[in-house]
C-alpha cells in the first residue's frame, strides 16, 4: 500500500489495510520527515525528495502516527483482520 508525504502532510491521512499489509510512505517534500507511531510500535525517517519508509502491519488495531520533526503532521492506519 502506498502513501505519500507532500506539502508537510501525510496523504491519505487515514489508511485502512488488512493485517499482513506493508505500507510504504514516500516523501515528496524537500524536508526530511519521520513516520513515528504514537505508541512507539514503528519509527522511520524519510529523506526529502523520494526517501521512503516501509512498515509491515502484523496485528490488528488503530495506529496513530506523526512526524517527530513536524508534530502537526498526523495520520492513522486502521488494520483489520480481513
Amino acid at each position: 500500500m502506498a502513501a505519500s508525504i507532500a506539502d508537510f502532510a501525510f496523504d491519505p491521512m487515514t489508511l485502512s489495510v488488512t493485517k499482513g499489509t506493508t505500507v510504504t510512505w514516500t516523501n515528496s517534500d524537500g524536508a526530511g520527515h519521520t513516520v513515528t507511531a504514537d505508541d512507539g510500535s514503528f519509527n522511520g525517517a524519510t529523506a526529502g525528495g523520494g526517501g521512503t519508509f516501509s512498515h509491515l502491519f502484523t496485528t490488528t488495531g488503530t495506529f496513530a502516527y506523526h512526524c517527530a520533526i513536524h508534530p502537526s503532521m498526523t495520520g492513522t492506519v486502521i488494520v483489520s483482520g480481513q
